[in-house]
């Protein structure tokens, strides 16, 4: 007798009692009940909708859909609705139905998706409707965060927690690691290895603002590298094979022919899999902005031409697999030697092994002239952890700030589902007086600063959303960030990259707040150290 498939009102009554909990090990429990619930063929789908996802970071599929096809489709939905649905969705039916909508290519491919998810969202009851939508967004908002989904397939597979982590920064699809986990068990999570044109989690690094501080964590010595304001990329080789995928695990290959030609040509093996980054550079081969240098990694059309207008250098410093030989046990200064063997001098990050405080200083001036964002600080002992970020690697970027004014708040959710904890920063505009937004940011306060912020926002409230809160311009902060970018998305034609909250200024009238003429000036003052494009260019 045929299984029962798995309906998706039962993954949506899922959703909803994954929202109603803040505790970690309830959720643990209901999604780990939940899974072993699911057939074989649903545990890939379902988990990857439970992580907010369509497909698989690396799948190169999308859905092309836009907000204001999904609310077109809902109102003729709702003036069409009865109260009867004919037969309950399955999560296979969900899944297949988002896979056909990816599939959909031509001159009329428009209307098909349109189609396909309005007979989706039509066979849909409300709770089903409210949670394909958040999919579809890709702003699930139950609380459930990846090392929660991680621990719950540990606990419904019987598999150790490390393990299962392991497994998915080899593999970089959380769906697959999970029907892996719940059908295989150990045996295959075990056997786990990088294997070569499929993607895996990148090692990060801790912010660090005191140099003395990394030298004594790293107590078998720190090399220093450049930090650039590039892309990070990964590149796998196999002879004249290349495919290059991003810190997302997105394949890039066909945006960066010349990274290809450069690897084909210089990186002298067979197999390799390496960590590096692409920068672009101006005629004057200065660093370009980091948002001139998406230009590259967003282009579908004339790649070719911009390729010309926007030259990349490429910038290599770690190595991950060589010539069937995972590496990433070894420590750094064994991978950096294996590199630098392989790879021509010019193709290096320019680094300085040592403990002098001077001479790192040195190092960083060197690295912000040439208009860089910084350093980073590497163990020389370090084995490379994949997708993890840790004491062994260190960022290191002098912060600027700017004293700016929050307009807004967004409710949060998860474990800040009780907070209005996303902030809506605005900087003052001398001429009119208004505060135009320049970006938002939930980073930098505790748990009693995200209280009292919720509290005394709420008492400034001039009007609400389902999401979103906007308040009197009352409140000063000081916002640490990266760079001051053109922003197409704001009245103010600016963004910061990067902010987070560094104090909270109840000393400070929002009259004394940063202005937007202030942001302009800095603007224009980060192209003393970086090149800019020139009109051909642009």
């Amino acid at each position: 007798m045929t299984e029962t498939a798995t309906s998706f009102r039962a993954f949506a009554e899922l959703c909803k009692e994954l929202e109603q909990t803040s505790k970690r090990n309830e959720k643990i429990e209901t999604l780990s009940i939940f899974l072993k619930s699911l057939k074989p063929n649903e545990i890939k789908p379902a988990v990857l909708m439970i992580a907010g996802k369509v497909f698989p970071d690396s799948d190169e599929k999308v859905l092309e859909i836009g907000g204001a096809t999904l609310w077109k489709i809902l109102r003729n939905k709702k003036q069409r609705q009865t109260s009867l649905f004919p037969r309950s969705l399955t999560i296979l039916e969900v899944s297949k139905a988002f896979s056909d909508i990816a599939d959909v290519s031509g001159t009329r491919s428009r209307s098909g998706k349109e189609n396909i998810l309005e007979g989706l969202l039509g066979q849909a009851d409300p709770l089903e409707t409210e949670y394909l939508i958040r999919i579809l967004h890709r702003e699930m908002r139950i609380g459930v965060v990846e090392g929660v989904l991680l621990d719950a397939i540990a606990e419904a597979s019987g598999t150790s927690g490390s393990l299962v982590r392991r497994a998915l920064m080899m593999m970089g699809d959380i769906g697959e690691v999970a029907r892996f986990a719940l059908t295989e068990g150990n045996s295959v999570l075990e056997q786990a290895r990088i294997s070569l044109f499929r993607p895996v989690r990148l090692m990060m690094a801790e912010m660090a603002y005191d140099i003395t501080q990394v030298l004594s964590e790293h107590k078998a010595g720190t090399a220093f590298e450049f930090k650039f304001d590039g892309a990070r990329i990964q590149i796998h080789k196999k002879a004249r094979d290349v495919r290059i995928f991003s810190r997302r695990l997105t394949d890039v290959t066909e945006s960066l022919p010349d990274v290809v030609e450069i690897v084909r040509q210089k990186i002298g093996t067979e197999e390799v899999l390496i960590d590096g980054e692409a920068i672009a550079v101006g005629s004057d081969m200065k660093p370009l902005p980091f948002q001139d240098l998406m230009r590259r990694f967003r282009r579908e059309h004339d790649i070719g031409r911009v390729a010309q207008e926007i030259p990349l250098r490429l910038y290599l410093f770690d190595l991950l697999y060589l010539n069937g030989r995972q590496l990433i046990d070894l420590p750094y200064n064994e991978r950096w030697r294996l590199l630098s063997e392989i790879c021509p001098q010019e193709t290096l990050t320019e680094r300085v092994v040592t403990s002098n405080l001077s001479e790192i200083q040195e190092f960083l001036i060197k690295a912000m002239n040439a208009g860089h964002e910084g350093l980073m600080a590497k163990a020389l002992d370090s084995p490379y952890l994949l997708g993890a970020r840790g004491k062994y690697w260190f960022k290191i970027k002098p912060a600027d700030t700017l004293d700016l004014v929050i307009v807004a708040a967004d409710w949060g959710y998860g474990r800040r589902s009780e907070w209005l904890s996303n902030y809506h920063l605005a900087a003052r505009d001398e001429a009119t007086g208004e505060f135009l937004e320049v970006g938002k940011t939930f980073k930098g306060l505790t748990d009693e600063e995200f209280e009292w912020m919720t509290k005394k926002l709420q008492e400034l409230k001039t009007s609400e959303t389902t999401y979103t809160v906007t308040v009197r311009p009352e409140i000063v902060v000081e916002v640490a960030y990266n760079e001051v970018q053109k922003s197409p998305h704001y009245k103010s034609g600016l963004a910061l990259r990067f902010a987070r909250i560094t104090r909270i200024r109840e000393d400070k009238r929002p009259d004394g707040a940063d202005t937007i003429e202030k942001m302009r000036m800095l603007f224009e003052r980060k192209y003393e150290y970086k090149g800019r494009l020139d009109k051909a260019q642009r």
